[in-house]
């Protein structure tokens, strides 16, 4: 009663709630009449005194008491007459208010009770799963058996069917199977026999009437049982497979459409990277890190090691889904370790590292290319005399349906080097695979060809070694089709992926089938022909393998799951690792370097870069006097020797004026037709050189940075290696010099003189030179024997005796020509030996020869004295034997020459080839910046490691950072 005046009594407020059926009614307040209203609020205070009154109560009980009525005239009979009057009144309006109320009751009930019902059971209805996608599970003619199926006998025989189940643990999944069963016995309790979800919900394949089932389930033995049971679900599997086969190709199917109409968007937003390409990335980082602070690289991958021809690659490319790696028959063809990425992505494309070409997996020419690419980056690594490389070649591989890891495939471990080999390749492969596996978080992936004998394996011992424990070992038996046909005791396959006859341990077993032994399958022919085996191999049907054993499929993502799981619990440990690095070598830079920029290798060849390019810069600025000056003076001291030797002193030695100009044109012509022009060039070329050196050592010593010494010395020596004259330049500059050559003709006594100290300048250098050869061969004179005690050789002794013969001759000849006759050395010889000299002619006239150019240039020299005041004559044109001055005449010719071809020279320095050295400059630096190699070798030292290791470590450090926070948002 009490359940009911609480009904009628929130009736009458804002909402009625029936806490029984689950149905609300609102009414307002207002609509009621103001009687009940105060009936209402006091019953509600009344039933429930503990409650306080609400606010409305005591408004509206105070209204009702306000209401305008009629004072009662008072009853006949008195004061209590009228009291028991007023009593009775009261619960009259109670009874009638009550009756009001009683078809509020009936109306909610029936209706919330309704409502409450056919929500309650569309409710429990939605909470039964959808099991119509699992109807292959139950035999088509169960279906037509079910309208005759006792369900209450089902629900018996049930308990005994999960009994059963319990008992054949080695079926995959049968404890959820064991659960299906609990939850159809409960559904089978409480539903309808008529009920369609309960076909939906049933996962076990009846094949005959609750009645029969139950016979035979009571008649059978427990092992008939199991068979019959084993036997079934083997062909449920089968078909559950096919069917998540076909699920997934429509996945993959879906998964592209939706990546390719992602893809649309990229140019119009910021590409963010994938998870696993951010951690390729920290991988290709550490490949190349090198550090002294012991910061190794402990981040995990999957290292695929197995003995060579096992079908380690085969294995990979079935993970990758595509024939990527060159193929051989029985010789060595992975020759250095190749990093894979695998990455979903709209298209089924391959891209090196350092490449932007994609190379499309589905089509065939590009698999060619892509093989040929690899195995030309595999040679190419591996150097002059080896076989195998420590080189790691990274690849990225994106799909649809590809599972993300990376993997390490390494060269097949060896027994024997045979002929073609190094003699240490086997050791270098041991060193390459242990560097790999040594990693305590890497995941071993070991492949072990099953179609050999077991006691043939190398890789599992060196397995066993790096992983005793097989904490992180994956072991994958491949050609199990072959093992299968070949071996006697299929049960020694049983024993090998059970871990039983290997002594190395591991986390999983599998058995995979990578191909029927042809080199042109493709991936999809493979799945068919592995799924084919495995359907129909006793090793499945007898219970050996267990099905999560088997196929490539289940091994990539037993892989990629472990491959994650290990990378969770280790990247913020090798974070930590790299920040406390960070900081030593952040410390150590504070402290030798306080005042310096941390600039790595590269920052520093832009700026060594730009300095040298300032200093090129800085020859257009050199004077035009000074270039000239340069050159005059460099093309002098390159011909000089030749104008004495070949063209002056063949000439004067003539005695004759019209010999010496006929003898001098012929000479001077025949020069500037061969070697005149070719000289000028070379003294050009080399006083540019000279120059850029020079500007480069004045800025060396302006503050600059020794670091960029070697730098600099190389980028000059190439720079002046490659530049080329402009050899278009010189008929031109023959011509202009032939034309100066042949000029005669001094105009003013100023050119006179010039030319005069020319020659005397060129034959005091001449004679001083004579001079000390004289002094060499006849050894010191007196005054220095007896000061620096200093003593003749016998050589010396006789070339002494000999030249003070050859100096009488000439004080008896002073007119003599430049070679003895054969009967003057005769008489010279006898003369000495007379002395007690025995001298060779040979020397006599090497002594003569120098003697006479000595005494020749003396003349020369007092003819040239002479000549200061023949300038009168020569304009004149008169003809005096002692104020003939050809001499003079031909050294203003050279000196002439000199003057213009080193204009002319300047000239093409300042309009060509300094732009032309400007350009080579610039484009041997561009070859420098591009060739990492030659820059290490040419900027060196703590300071650049240091700086390069700080830039390494702070960037493995961000993006390992940037990686952790992507995978949490993941997670």
């Amino acid at each position: 009663m009490l359940r009911v005046g609480r009904a009628v009594a929130c009736m009458a407020c804002k909402n009625l709630v029936s806490t029984n059926m689950g149905v609300r009614f609102r009414m307002p307040l207002q609509k009621l009449h103001p009687l009940s209203r105060a009936i209402h609020h006091r019953y509600n205070a009344s039933a429930n005194p503990q409650r306080p009154p609400h606010r409305s109560a005591a408004r509206h009980f105070t209204s009702m008491s306000r209401l305008p009525m009629r004072p009662p005239k008072p009853p006949p009979g008195g004061h209590g007459g009228w009291r028991h009057q007023q009593h009775r009144n009261f619960w009259m309006l109670r009874l009638a208010s009550r009756l009001l109320k009683l078809r509020y009751i009936v109306l909610g009930s029936a209706v919330g009770g309704g409502y409450t019902a056919k929500k309650t059971y569309e409710e429990w209805k939605d909470m039964l799963p959808d099991m119509s996608a699992y109807n292959w599970v139950i035999p088509d003619f169960v279906w037509e058996l079910s309208d005759q199926i006792d369900l209450d006998k089902l629900t018996k025989i049930l308990p005994e069917l999960e009994e059963i189940a319990k008992l054949l643990p080695e079926l995959p999944d049968f404890d959820k199977i064991g659960e299906n069963f609990t939850f159809l016995k409960s559904i089978l309790s409480t539903e309808a026999p008529g009920d369609t979800p309960v076909k939906a919900a049933t996962e076990v394949p009846v094949t005959a009437t609750p009645e029969a089932s139950e016979k035979q389930f009571k008649k059978s033995s427990d092992k008939e049982k199991v068979d019959q049971l084993q036997e079934e679900l083997l062909r449920t599997q089968m078909k559950y497979q096919r069917m998540l086969e076909r699920l997934e190709k429509e996945n993959k199917e879906l998964r592209k459409v939706v990546l390719q109409k992602d893809e649309k968007g990229i140019h119009q937003r910021k590409i963010k990277k994938s998870l696993i390409d951010m951690y390729s990335e920290v991988l290709d980082i550490l490949s190349d890190f090198d550090s002294n602070y012991n910061t190794q690289d402990h981040l995990p991958r999957v290292v695929v090691v197995g003995d060579q021809s096992a079908g380690k690659t085969s294995v990979l490319e079935m993970i990758a889904q595509a024939r990527i790696f060159p193929r051989g028959s029985g010789e060595m063809m992975t020759r250095s370790p190749v990093k894979v990425t695998l990455s979903e992505g709209p298209h089924h494309v391959a891209i090196f590292k350092d490449s932007s070409r994609e190379f499309d997996l589905g089509k065939e020419e590009d698999l060619a290319a892509l093989r040929h690419e690899i195995e030309l980056r595999m040679r190419k690594s591996v150097k002059e005399g080896q076989t195998v490389s420590p080189e790691t070649i990274s690849l990225s591989v994106k799909g649809p349906g590809i599972q993300r890891m990376v993997l390490v495939d390494l060269p097949g471990v060896i027994s024997t080097v045979t002929a073609g080999m190094a003699a240490d390749t086997k050791e270098t492969i041991f060193s390459i695979s242990k560097n790999y596996m040594q990693n305590p978080n890497a995941i071993i992936l070991c492949i072990q060809d099953g179609s050999v004998d077991a006691e043939r394996s190398i890789v599992t011992d060196l397995v066993s070694q790096m992983d005793p424990q097989g904490k992180r070992t994956i072991f994958v038996l491949t050609k199990v089709d072959l093992a299968e046909k070949n071996l006697a005791s299929p049960n020694r396959i049983q024993q090998i992926v059970e871990g039983k006859l290997f002594p190395m341990k591991a986390l999983g077993y599998f058995a995979v089938v990578t191909g029927k032994g042809s080199a042109g399958e493709s991936i999809d022919s493979i799945k068919d022909y592995e799924e084919d085996f495995f359907q129909n191999s006793r090793l499945l049907r007898d219970g050996m393998l267990k099905a999560h054993q088997v196929t490539t499929k289940n091994l990539s993502l037993a892989v990629s799951d472990c491959f994650w799981k290990m990378v969770r619990e280790s990247v913020e440990q090798q974070a930590d690792a790299f920040k406390a690095s960070r900081f030593n070598l952040e410390t150590e830079w504070k402290n030798n370097y306080p005042r310096l920029r941390e600039l790595d290798r590269n920052e520093l060849f832009e700026k060594a870069k730009n300095e040298i390019l300032d200093e090129v810069i800085s020859l257009s600025q050199v004077t035009p006097k000074h270039w000239e000056a340069i050159l005059q003076k460099k093309l002098w001291e390159r011909v000089s020797t030749h104008v004495i030797e070949n063209i002056y002193l063949p000439a004067a030695q003539t005695m004759n004026s019209g010999t010496f100009n006929t003898t001098v044109d012929i000479k001077l012509k025949q020069w500037t037709d061969k070697q005149l022009p070719h000289k000028a060039l070379e003294v050009a070329w080399e006083t540019l050189q000279e120059e850029f050196a020079r500007f480069m050592a004045e800025y060396k010593g302006k503050d600059q940075d020794d670091i960029f010494d070697k730098l600099k010395e190389a980028v000059k020596d190439e720079s002046i290696k490659r530049h080329k004259w402009n050899e278009r330049a010189m008929d031109s500059l023959r011509v202009i010099q032939h034309n100066a050559l042949e000029d005669r003709s001094i105009t003013d006594k100023p050119q006179w003189d010039a030319a005069i100290q020319f020659m005397e300048e060129t034959l005091q250098a001449r004679l001083k030179d004579t001079e000390s050869v004289i002094n060499d061969m006849v050894g010191p004179d007196w005054k220095q024997r007896w000061m620096s005690w200093k003593n003749r050789s016998p050589e010396q002794h006789t070339r002494n005796e000999t030249k003070n013969e050859l100096e009488r001759l000439l004080k008896l000849h002073e007119d003599h020509t430049a070679y003895l006759a054969n009967d003057e050395v005769t008489t010279v010889r006898k003369n000495l030996e007379g002395r007690g000299v025995e001298v060779d002619p040979a020397l006599i006239k090497d002594t003569w020869h120098q003697l006479y150019r000595r005494h020749f240039l003396q003349k020369a020299l007092q003819h040239c004295n002479l000549c200061r005041r023949g300038f009168y004559y020569y304009q004149r044109h008169f003809v005096d034997s002692e104020l003939e001055c050809n001499d003079v005449v031909l050294f203003w010719r050279i000196q002439r020459m000199l003057l213009i071809t080193a204009n002319t020279l300047r000239q093409q320095l300042t309009n060509t080839e300094v732009r032309r050295l400007e350009k080579n400059v610039k484009e041997v630096l561009e070859d420098f910046g591009e060739d990492n190699e030659r820059k290490v070798h040419l900027i060196t030292g703590r300071r650049v490691q240091l700086a390069e290791d700080l830039k390494k470590v702070r960037e493995i450090q961000e993006k390992l950072e940037a990686f952790i926070e992507a995978l949490h948002k993941e997670k």
